[in-house]
């Protein structure tokens, strides 16, 4: 049977790091062909002293815990993967709770070849109980706000651009390169550009499931997907031709929406398009909430739903449009 490496970036992830290593303990894949590589970003919490203290109690699972001093995800990847010995490597995140299965599936999915990269899809789950929190759940698994994103909302197995998470052969690392450390964000999508462009394949596979705790606030998912926006244009200028239509609507939105704004200080009737477009979209995602609210008999869905889809389109567009301005900004100086 084959050794499996699993590589997980974290920073200071005191309060989820335990529901991660609960989950590993477990999996059915046998733990003495798993080891769990932890590259931690020097976590100022206690998040190091749950690590230990769970390997103490949990002598069964494998834990290492290695440095990632320049606190940045790839370089965690990286740090991890230079202290992998498995044949193959699983990474996952220390937000995420894998189903008992993953490592296994992940395993025969690529014994069987139906993938170079092998992943699952999320169950989004709220960071705790208060309606914004369960509110902002819904809106990270929403079309309206991930667009066609398979991961997010299942569908059938398939190869596709990229998938959460990933699990690979350790050689394939020696073939397509490490993760990219320029890359703050978005290193998973531009390493699988990498692999694709070498005729390699992305696989989906739907039974391969995992929660990911989202973030708890709104002001915390605004910061997550400005960074999104903001790398997601760095990637795209080594990789045009991965744009896809969910991703570039967002900036093209939020530049229409400003430039309405600023020409609405000029003519009326700028002013009275930005408030039509207002008025569709603000319905359009009431509109889209409606299903969930009523499922779950919350009316206050009516407002956290549109309010964090808007929040989700707004900081990305606004990242990837700053992310634009200041690479010309830098092209003229």
């Amino acid at each position: 049977m084959r050794s499996v490496s699993v590589i997980v970036p974290c920073y200071n992830e005191e309060a989820h790091i335990g529901f991660l290593l609960e989950a590993l303990v477990k999996q059915t894949y046998p733990l003495d062909h798993l080891e769990v590589i932890i590259a931690d970003g020097m976590s100022t919490d206690r998040t190091r002293e749950v690590i230990a203290g769970f390997a103490h109690t949990h002598p069964e699972l494998r834990i290492r815990l290695v440095d990632n001093p320049k606190r940045i995800i790839p370089a965690a990847l990286n740090a991890g993967l230079a202290a992998a010995q498995g044949d193959y490597v699983v990474r996952l995140d220390a937000h995420s709770i894998p189903a008992p299965d993953y490592i296994a599936r992940c395993v025969t999915d690529l014994e069987a070849g139906l993938g170079d990269n092998v992943g699952g899809v999320w169950i989004i789950r709220p960071a705790c109980p208060d309606w914004i929190a369960r509110s902002i759940a819904i809106a990270a698994a929403h079309p309206l706000g991930v667009g066609d994103a398979r991961y997010r909302h299942g569908g059938s197995p398939g190869w596709v651009d990229t998938v959460p998470f990933g699990a690979f052969r350790r050689d394939l690392f020696e073939q397509i390169g490490c993760f990219d450390e320029t890359l703050l964000t978005n290193e998973d999508y531009e390493f699988n550009a990498r692999l694709r462009g070498q005729g390699r394949r992305v696989y989906l596979d739907p039974q391969i499931r995992s929660e990911y705790i989202a973030r708890p606030t709104l002001g915390a998912l605004a910061r997550q997907y400005w960074r999104y926006g903001y790398w997601k244009f760095q990637m795209l200028r080594r990789y045009p031709k991965t744009l896809r239509w969910r991703q570039a609507l967002p900036p093209i939105f939020v530049s229409g929406i400003l430039g309405l704004l600023l020409l609405s200080l000029f003519w009326s009737w700028a002013a009275y398009l930005l408030l039509i477009v207002l008025v569709t979209y603000l319905g359009t995602l009431l509109i889209g909430a409606l299903p969930a609210a009523w499922r779950m008999r919350e009316v206050r869905y009516l407002v956290g739903v549109p309010l964090a889809i808007a929040t989700m389109h707004f900081a990305w567009g606004m990242g990837f449009l700053w992310s634009l301005i200041t690479w010309l900004l830098g092209r003229k100086t």
